[in-house]
């Protein structure tokens, strides 16, 4: 089979490499589209290893069609079109994945833009609902509106009844998040979006935020009583001073997560993150509540140009990485 290499940050080059099989307990999909993300740019560039076990193929999210089904598993079978979430492997032909991180396609998605879901889909979900609690009537901001992640949380939140802030660099992101549902949009090249929360609000119940340390001094003043931060990426880096007094005169809590280094299965698993999204998740997207926002989309031998693209900031939504036939 042919797989996307890293052979340098800025090269990648597409590759023969070895054949796979479906393992024990895992689904061989063949792939039809690859999402991209941040931790695939990080990891070319030697700053984010997969997990222990997993490929070392970049790509953490596909769609296609079941090719074959390992020992044990019974929920499967050859030829149904699937979609599903990865610690790597992606940027390939086929793919191997444990049986619990995979879903059906929505009803009403194509198969290509499928595969711009299991990753944003189940981040937003996991941070949002399962650790956070955000539910109907509160105030959730996010951060990076306009991302591939930034404009599912929109839609969910706003799925959920919740009232929902963004930030974003851009009018069109803005633009954006406003047609998809945001209420409050916040430029943060020149507005304070602390100045903007509470002036709206009494603060928010929900930040998800991807800044990190850049911007935790300003979160914790952002939030409401008993409002809950939870941190996702380190854009804005990984140290600053957390101001515990700010926090408990809030009742607040903060939370970092990351979804790629969780266990396959058992409490906390990729497993339950994906059975809770099938069960929450899917049927937004069935409904026409929650879609699929697609900024662009290359064949999987121009993943370097893709990469270019997402690192620039010039998109909106995620950008998907197209393999055929003939890619080989």
């Amino acid at each position: 089979m042919h797989a996307v290499l890293a052979e340098t940050e800025n090269r990648l080059t597409w590759q023969e490499v070895p054949d796979i099989e479906a393992g024990d307990g895992q689904v061989l999909v063949k792939v039809d589209t690859a999402g991209i993300n941040r931790a695939d740019l990080l990891q070319a560039a030697g700053k984010y290893p997969p997990p222990p076990g997993a490929s070392e193929i970049l790509g953490l999210e596909v769609s296609g069609t079941i090719a074959a089904v390992g020992d044990g598993v019974t929920e499967w079978s050859v030829g149904q079109q699937v979609c599903a979430l990865l610690a790597g492997g992606g940027y390939a032909e086929f793919v191997a994945v444990p049986a619990g991180q995979v879903m059906p396609v929505p009803a009403g998605v194509s198969l290509h833009h499928a595969a711009g879901l299991p990753e944003v889909a189940c981040t937003v979900w996991s941070n949002l609902v399962m650790t956070a609690g955000l539910r109907s009537g509160q105030v959730v901001l996010v951060h990076g509106g306009g991302s591939g992640i930034g404009t599912h949380a929109v839609q969910v939140g706003r799925a959920l009844g919740c009232r929902v802030a963004v930030t974003a660099g851009s009018r069109n992101k803005l633009d954006l998040c406003s047609e998809l549902g945001a209420d409050i949009t916040i430029n943060y090249r020149d507005e304070d979006f602390v100045e903007r929360i509470r002036a709206e609000s009494d603060g928010a119940d929900v930040i998800l935020d991807i800044m990190g340390a850049a911007y935790l001094d300003r979160n914790i003043d952002a939030l409401g009583p008993d409002g809950r931060l939870v941190i996702i990426g380190m854009q804005g880096g990984a140290k600053a001073e957390l101001n515990i007094g700010k926090l408990l005169g809030k009742r607040g809590g903060v939370f970092a997560t990351a979804l790629r280094a969780r266990p396959v299965s058992g409490r906390g698993s990729k497993s339950d993150v994906v059975a809770e999204v099938i069960a929450n998740v899917w049927p937004m997207v069935e409904s026409g509540q929650v879609r699929p926002i697609i900024g662009a989309e290359f064949p999987i031998q121009e993943a370097g140009a893709a990469h270019e693209l997402l690192a620039s900031g010039d998109v909106a939504g995620k950008i998907l990485l197209r393999v055929d036939d003939s890619s080989a």
